[in-house]
């Protein structure tokens, strides 16, 4: 469900669905099933789409699912799933300071603040260890939906980044942004 409304107006076949949330197929039809009997998604032919898009060969028989935005329901389930994404990216942070002493700075971006301008998600100011820092990524991508592009930084490349106003960085302070961890007071 999460995917169907972090990109809502997509529709999506069994196949893709199933190598997107990297659950078996069998699985993903009795969740869509479910969700098409509850009314939250619609299924569409693929005759339906290809006034929209050019199809495939092979795309022609596929049927898709889409979320249905006319559902009693879907204002409800969108609110949940806003309250779960604050609830998932508290954890995240929490996982963060806890596992992550060193961290002097730490800013969220991106599809965290839900803009596209920004170049990356996630900066990371400090000492890092690099697998401990992949493991938490690795972890909270699953559960997050998306992949998360990250940036580390040594505290001086910050430093000398900032002080010659770097094009990337201006970029992320320029995108909505937030600030978790700021030990540099910026």
């Amino acid at each position: 469900m999460r995917l169907f409304f972090s990109e809502s107006e997509k529709a999506f076949f069994v196949r893709e669905l199933s190598r997107n949330i990297g659950v078996q197929i069998n699985a993903v039809r009795r969740e869509l099933e479910i969700l098409l009997s509850m009314d939250i998604i619609k299924e569409k032919e693929s005759k339906e789409l290809s006034q929209e898009n050019e199809l495939e060969v092979g795309e022609k028989l596929r049927k898709y699912y889409i979320l249905n935005p006319e559902s009693i329901i879907y204002s409800e389930l969108q609110a949940l799933l806003v309250k779960d994404k604050i609830i998932g990216q508290k954890e995240f942070i929490k996982a963060f300071q806890t596992k992550m002493s060193d961290v002097r700075l730490l800013i969220l971006s991106g599809e965290f603040t839900a803009d596209k301008r920004a170049p990356t998600d996630l900066l990371v100011v400090g000492k890092i260890k690099p697998r401990v820092l992949a493991k938490i990524i690795e972890d909270y991508e699953k559960e997050f939906g998306f992949n998360i592009r990250y940036t580390v930084m040594a505290e001086e490349e910050f430093a000398d980044r900032r002080y010659v106003m770097d094009k990337f960085l201006y970029a992320l302070f320029e995108a909505d942004h937030l600030k978790v961890i700021n030990d540099l007071g910026i």
